[in-house]
């Protein structure tokens, strides 16, 4: 959605304070809709990365059974691909509130203690995860004004997090039961209890976030990538000023001005060739920290 060449981009704000006047005879006096607008931006940048051979090379790369072209060709791909994980999440300028982890006013939170007083997930009760989670999910739906909309809900961590709560972490049947009896683990709790009102669930790992929450411990994210805005017709609706369009309803935006990395073949001299790939992104910008909830799991003690 970029322009090439954009160097930053801009969204408008608009914010509103409704008063007004009720009696059973006229005021004269009367009071208005304040509105209030403001800019909000995030800074581009500029990805490049280059690859050369000539035919010696491509000769030396088919003798291990391997096309160089391929071979550099997903080596650069993946170097964009991985810088613009980095830039998800932890931004070009951290210290600018760039990335997911660096949204100013998310929600930060920290594993509590279980009912047995752990509190690394290595140690950490399933019914207790359980619970913790489901209540973190909630209460992003409740600060995002989601409740009673199927919505998706992403959980992001590191696999020896979310691993254990996808394999070892088997909920108590006295804490949940599918129907037809028997038990689960974490996630497939979380996943059945979201999906029965109407949420769904993406569960996806990254080792990058291990060592990155509070005090060293590694964190998990759970966001909520999209709002929806209810559709009500002919009915009184207390979220009316929502109808005001243009409007976004993402909550966790990055943009490019490609759908992939392009790139730019030259012949050099002696035969040789330079390709050159590039992408513009932006970082990882949360636009309502609402939706983004960043908690704080020690894996062991």
């Amino acid at each position: 959605r970029l322009g090439e060449g954009d160097l930053a981009v801009y969204v408008k704000r608009v914010n509103i304070r409704t008063d007004i006047t009720a009696g059973q005879s006229a005021y004269n006096s009367l009071p208005s809709v304040a509105i209030d607008t403001h800019m909000i931006s995030t800074p581009t940048h500029l990805m490049r990365v280059r690859a050369e051979y000539d035919h010696h090379d491509t000769a030396s790369a088919s003798r291990w059974g391997i096309g160089i072209a391929e071979a550099q060709r997903l080596g650069m791909r993946q170097a964009h691909f991985q810088l613009m994980r980095d830039a998800l999440l932890y931004g070009f300028n951290p210290q600018n509130g760039e990335g997911l982890l660096n949204t100013p006013e998310a929600t930060q939170t920290t594993l509590p203690a279980d009912e047995n007083g752990n509190t690394n997930v290595a140690n950490y009760s399933a019914n207790s995860m359980f619970r913790f989670m489901l209540a973190e999910i909630q209460a992003l739906k409740t600060r995002t004004m989601q409740l009673g909309q199927g919505r998706k809900i992403v959980v992001l961590g590191p696999q020896r997090i979310l691993g254990a709560l996808e394999y070892q972490s088997i909920i108590e049947l006295t804490s949940f039961q599918r129907p037809g009896a028997g038990s689960d683990a974490v996630r497939g709790g979380i996943q059945e209890i979201l999906s029965r009102n109407g949420d769904t669930l993406e569960w996806v790992y990254d080792d990058t976030l291990i060592g990155k929450g509070a005090g060293g411990t590694d964190a998990v994210i759970i966001t909520m990538p999209e709002l929806n805005k209810p559709r009500i017709m002919n009915k009184i609706n207390t979220n009316e000023f929502a109808e005001l369009a243009p409007g976004l309803t993402a909550n966790n935006l990055m943009l490019t001005d490609v759908a992939a990395p392009y790139e730019i073949p030259t012949p050099i001299p002696g035969g040789a060739i330079d390709i050159v790939s590039e992408m513009r992104i932006t970082s990882g910008w949360c636009l309502r920290p609402e939706g983004l909830t960043v908690v704080s799991m020690p894996y062991s003690a």
